[in-house]
């Protein structure tokens, strides 16, 4: 029945957030005593008339009939929220939950069940990513955030599978011979209406759309396909995505795709970030130590930004820190950031591994990196990327050309400015 004058039905969906912890540490027998208490607690809030429901799972719903406004609603979500606050005592155990709750209102949301079921649902999945309890309304531009995202998810696969997000290449320099001696394989998309997507933005789509793993592979087979034209001592650069250290198979397929190639392993450099290393070291030991014993070289990217420790450092079979752009900039005017990236440079040194630094966009600060004793570079002021067929133009042209110079201790001349970088085809 349709509300009262003046008046609103509420839909409500709750999630229980840290359930599936109880399943999974005391068993299934635990985890549904705790979901007849969670109903109990929530049929003792609810007002004479509401109808309440477990959709299955931890997940329940609520009809509230006949509200007088949002305020009642938020009232009603509140004192939802209240009665899971308190532990749940189960004979010696104590088992906490806290609950995400998602509110649509009809007539002002939805006129119709379905409707109404998907716009709470959609509300929900704001109140979730609180991870706490937390409750929402829903919100329209949320509706169309969700709606876009869905479609952006669809064309991704789209383009995947239509071979339209291509790999561009950017050299990595030898600041002190000016040579070219490698490539990092960066993902282009460039979409129909919207232009050209950063990577950033579609790489994240990838992985929530479950896409990261095809991704990955296209992305690795071109870019394989290209190193095969360039001279055995050039290495390839890749990253390797966070999902992909959880896939047990990574290692023999990397080392298939290799094989197929006519690549020998130690041309390979597999770059992982500081925060992926810091969330799951274990894994990152396990897939990538398999991957360095086989000849592939190991980079840890984005060096600086995040919580690695000496001990993951040493951990983890490491061949090569990157320096964030984010220290290198501005460092040749700046104090604290050349103190900072000196430092950097001397525990890698420590540790036996290769330099690099990102993000190199003036002579100042390519002299300055090369004089501390950073070997590699990449930036602007190197080159930015560029097609497979311009790779070969880089090889034989610009930095090849260059007389190298003989490695001096230190302090290290600074290099020569770059020339320009050869406009991608």
């Amino acid at each position: 029945a349709p509300p009262r004058a003046k008046a609103m039905h509420g839909v409500f969906l709750l999630d229980l957030n840290g359930f599936k912890q109880i399943n999974d540490i005391y068993g299934h027998a635990a985890g549904d005593e705790v979901l007849v208490v969670v109903a109990q607690r929530i049929q003792s809030v609810m007002r004479e008339g509401d109808l309440a429901a477990r959709f299955g799972g931890d997940e329940f719903a609520i009809l509230a009939q006949h509200l007088l406004g949002p305020e009642s609603a938020t009232l009603l979500a509140r004192r939802v929220i209240q009665a899971l606050e308190s532990p749940i005592v189960l004979g010696k155990k104590t088992h906490r939950v806290a609950v995400a709750i998602g509110i649509a209102l009809i007539p002002n949301d939805a006129s119709t069940r379905e409707e109404s079921l998907r716009k709470a649902d959609v509300a929900l999945y704001r109140a979730k990513a609180e991870r706490r309890s937390a409750m929402r309304f829903f919100e329209e531009q949320m509706d169309h955030h969700i709606h876009e995202h869905d479609r952006m998810a669809r064309e991704l696969h789209t383009a995947l599978v239509e071979n339209a997000v291509v790999t561009m290449f950017e050299p990595t320099v030898d600041l002190l011979t000016s040579e070219v001696v490698g490539f990092e394989a960066v993902p282009r998309w460039t979409h129909p209406e919207l232009g050209e997507i950063p990577p950033a933005r579609f790489i994240a789509l990838a992985e929530e759309a479950g896409l990261i793993h095809d991704l990955a592979e296209r992305l690795l087979r071109q870019a394989c396909k290209a190193a095969t034209s360039w001279p055995t001592n050039v290495r390839l650069a890749i990253d390797l995505f966070p999902a992909q250290l959880k896939d047990k198979d990574l290692p023999v397929r990397i080392l298939g795709i290799l094989a197929e190639h006519g690549i020998v392993a130690s041309r390979l450099e597999l770059e992982v970030t500081e925060s992926a290393l810091v969330h799951d070291v274990g894994a990152v030991e396990s897939t990538l130590g398999t991957l360095h014993d086989a000849g592939v070289r190991i980079t840890l990217d984005n060096f600086g930004t995040g919580y690695s420790t000496l001990y993951h450092l040493r951990k983890c079979k490491l061949d090569k820190i990157k320096i964030d752009p984010i220290f290198v900039a501005g460092m040749g005017t700046e104090r604290e950031k050349a103190r900072l990236v000196n430092a950097l440079v001397g525990l890698g040194h420590g540790l036996g591994l290769t330099i690099a630094a990102e993000g190199i966009a003036s002579e100042s600060d390519g002299s300055s990196l090369a004089h501390n004793g950073c070997q590699e570079g990449q930036g602007d002021w190197l080159g930015g990327p560029v097609s497979a067929q311009t790779t070969l133009s880089l090889l034989g042209g610009a930095f090849a050309s260059r007389e190298p110079r003989d490695r001096p201790e230190a302090p290290h001349p600074a290099p020569t400015p770059r020339l320009a970088t050869p406009a991608a085809s």
